[in-house]
């Protein structure tokens, strides 16, 4: 009897053990609100410094910054994040998207960080809105626009309003 109750005792000590890290996991993953457009390619929202060192654990090796200076606190600022990532291990790279700055040479910038990456990718912007359509305007002429569209709204990315964008876009290549 002692012998099925530990065994009992013990399943149960590893499926709560099991549970917690999981759970631990998503929170970690919830904060920082990271999303998944492909298997290599990740957005999110303002990074804080303090989250390179998690994003490394968690197997990424590049960083993108696709947010202004201007549009954030010293403290959030590239030198910071860039000074964070470095120091976590990751590679981290400046390419701050505008209205008019998201033109062909930086989608292409893009799209080549992403290729020459050693491992997955994490783009951020102020919501992942920005580094979501860079990344799918880089894949017009890979992806057919239902399938870059489908990969964006699989990560939260609603982004029907670029169809014609990206229709007329593949129509060119």
């Amino acid at each position: 009897m002692s012998t099925v109750m530990d065994f009992t005792v013990g399943k149960i000590a590893l499926m709560a053990i099991r549970y917690w890290t999981h759970a631990a996991l998503r929170l970690i993953q919830v904060a920082m609100d990271i999303r998944k457009i492909t298997e290599n390619y990740y957005v999110a929202p303002q990074m804080d410094p303090s989250e390179m060192t998690e994003l490394a654990k968690a197997g990424f090796a590049t960083v993108i910054c696709n947010r202004p200076d201007a549009e954030v606190p010293p403290s959030h600022q590239a030198d910071a994040l860039e000074a964070a990532a470095q120091a976590a291990g990751l590679d981290f790279h400046r390419l701050a998207l505008t209205h008019q700055t998201m033109n062909p040479p930086n989608i292409a910038r893009q799209r080549g960080i992403v290729d020459v990456s050693s491992g997955k990718v994490l783009a951020y912007c102020a919501s992942g809105t920005r580094s979501t359509i860079a990344w799918a305007l880089g894949q017009v002429g890979s992806m057919s626009t239902d399938d870059i569209l489908s990969a964006a709204q699989a990560g939260g990315y609603q982004l029907d309003n670029i169809r014609p964008t990206l229709d007329a876009m593949a129509s060119d290549v």
